[in-house]
């Protein structure tokens, strides 16, 4: 599983942003990365700003999204449906995308509780807990769809 810090998470964004426009050849880790880059074209100029973005920092109490950890938190959904772990997650994925429509709705979603569930760990300075996961992922899925 790739565990990179925020230096190296975001070092992966730009780099593969990068060989992207120069059309090079990715990695694995690469492809997804892009997978999700493409998917927000909102977040391409700061890809294209390194120095100007490599260190900046996103404070949600001012309102602030960070991209990088946006772009991170699709990779880390992407490698957990890629293998079924927690043991359910692609079912549920499956019924959320069903229900909404979209993929990316979807992973918006389960990115939700992915983040709610780190929150809680983080707090009782516990491990992560899947029943946290799919107890908020099940709140998903009754949830009614924006049209």
């Amino acid at each position: 599983m790739f565990k990179p810090t925020r230096d190296q998470a975001r070092q992966l964004f730009f780099d593969t942003w990068g060989k992207y426009r120069r059309k090079e050849v990715l990695t694995g880790i690469e492809q997804i990365a892009l997978e999700v880059i493409l998917l927000h074209p909102e977040y391409h100029s700061i890809l294209e700003n390194e120095v100007r973005y490599r260190d900046q920092d996103y404070l949600p109490e001012m309102g602030d999204t960070n991209p990088f950890l946006h772009m991170s938190m699709h990779v880390a959904i992407k490698e957990q449906l890629s293998i079924d772990q927690p043991i359910g997650i692609c079912e549920r994925f499956l019924r959320l995308q069903q229900q909404t429509g979209s993929e990316h709705e979807a992973t918006h979603r389960v990115m939700e509780c992915l983040a709610e569930m780190l929150w809680q760990a983080q707090r009782n300075q516990t491990a992560p807990d899947a029943i946290i996961y799919f107890d908020c992922l099940d709140k998903q899925l009754i949830k009614p769809v924006k049209k």
